[in-house]
């Protein structure tokens, strides 16, 4: 399979390749920081700071003062990590996925029950 096969647009889709990890890359690292207590504590404490630290552009700040999953993914960022950050604030993974259909939380959750039927 050729290179251009591998990344051929999925319409919707955010591929993370090498150029998506260089553009998120401070994005990612912070998230991945969050396996520690102490620097999901920080960042509570003061966001602004923290971002700050890591060197986040504005972008990427506005997406997490927002709770904005999907502009975290086009900012760069990845979705193993990005799962870290969603933690801290008690997000699941359906509401990543109502975040991505534009359904609220609860029309997602029934469109999921519906489809087990």
């Amino acid at each position: 399979m050729s290179t251009e096969a591998i990344t051929e647009e999925i319409p919707g889709t955010i591929i993370f390749d090498g150029r998506q990890a260089m553009k998120g890359y401070a994005l990612n690292k912070m998230c991945y920081s969050f396996n520690r207590a102490e620097n999901r504590e920080a960042f509570r404490r003061d966001e602004e700071a923290f971002m700050e630290k890591f060197g986040l552009n504005e972008q990427q700040k506005e997406a997490i003062r927002r709770r904005n999953v999907l502009d975290l993914i086009d900012t760069g960022g990845n979705i193993y990590y990005l799962a870290k950050f969603a933690g801290i604030f008690g997000l699941n993974v359906q509401d990543v996925g109502a975040q991505q259909t534009g359904m609220t939380v609860e029309a997602f959750k029934e469109m999921l029950r519906k489809q087990g039927e």
